[in-house]
């Protein structure tokens, strides 16, 4: 979110918590998240920028509790059976990798082989940053990012949140423009990406990186990396589309897209092209797919590496 340029970050601080079915220890679900009070008034969910902001104003971080994750119907009957290979595309977005070796040797869609330094611990001992990103195109070459947000989770609760608007130095296409809602007005007062990325890869610090078609965020960071100076951190990185085609029955969700899959585990927020919210929703979609990957007796990463698609 950026009201008149600046980046915001919300630390959470989690006063509630339930204990969701499923898993050995994973799965307390995070019922709570910051709210910004900008001017004295509460804004759970970020709102279209007000086109009358002209100057940011004083942000305060105010808790809020939550609703909670509703269980999905069905969701865990099938106890993750198996349904690799099913399920369509995350978002048909196209994919970045370099293909060089993953930590399993074979080629990582990702783009780098990552440090795996996390393998060995359990999920609930991970913190994740689920990201997402709107950009002007599908290709980091072609193309530039408008917007960034992550989510940082850990033992299914949210720890904070990253997002702003990012101006990417041209004109956003009208047919992105209508998917996703993000006009050139709107970017016009926003950070340059210089100014934007290094906040994200240190909110990010430490964590598995998590994103529903993996290879094609991934790459926008690694060429903005590139572009900015950078060095990409070796992020773990982990790819909830690939996973729920390994989870998802095909009796139960059609395809594997990240609105199917928020609908079926009934997320608190609906996916809507833009990065927060699509970050939200892929979070709640992780915490159930964890929870698919306990009941059949996998509680680290390194347990996925007979999956390269999945983790790399």
């Amino acid at each position: 979110m950026s009201v008149g340029g600046p980046t915001v970050v919300s630390v959470t601080k989690p006063t509630v918590s339930a204990r969701a079915t499923g898993g050995r220890r994973y799965g307390a679900v995070p019922l709570v998240q910051g709210q910004l009070a900008v001017g004295g008034l509460a804004a759970a969910e970020p709102a279209e920028p007000d086109r009358e902001a002209v100057a940011p104003r004083k942000l305060a971080l105010v808790e809020t509790a939550e609703p909670e994750l509703a269980e999905p119907e069905s969701a865990e009957s099938a106890q993750g059976s198996a349904g690799s290979g099913q399920g369509s595309a995350g978002s048909g977005q196209g994919s970045a990798g370099s293909g060089q070796a993953s930590g399993s040797g074979q080629a990582s869609r990702f783009g780098q082989a990552s440090r795996f330094g996390q393998v060995g611990r359990e999920f609930e001992e991970l913190e994740f940053a689920v990201i997402d990103l709107e950009t002007t195109g599908w290709s980091p070459g072609a193309a530039a990012i408008t917007e960034i947000a992550a989510v940082r989770v850990r033992g299914g609760r949210r720890q904070g949140e990253f997002a702003s608007l990012v101006n990417p130095g041209v004109p956003v296409p009208p047919g992105i423009e209508d998917l996703t809602g993000i006009s050139d007005w709107m970017l016009a007062a926003a950070p340059g990406l210089t100014a934007v990325l290094p906040g994200l890869l240190d909110f990010a610090g430490g964590c598995v990186l998590v994103a529903h078609n993996a290879p094609f965020d991934v790459g926008f960071l690694r060429a903005a990396c590139a572009q900015c100076g950078l060095a990409w951190p070796r992020f773990t990185v982990l790819d909830t589309v690939m996973l729920a085609r390994h989870l998802m029955d095909p009796d139960e969700v059609p395809d594997c897209k990240l609105s199917t899959l928020a609908g079926f585990f009934r997320a608190r927020t609906a996916p809507s092209h833009r990065a927060l919210a699509d970050a939200r929703a892929t979070a709640d979609v992780l915490g159930w797919l964890i929870r698919r990957l306990t009941h059949r007796g996998i509680w680290t990463l390194d347990q996925l590496r007979p999956w390269p698609e999945v983790v790399a």
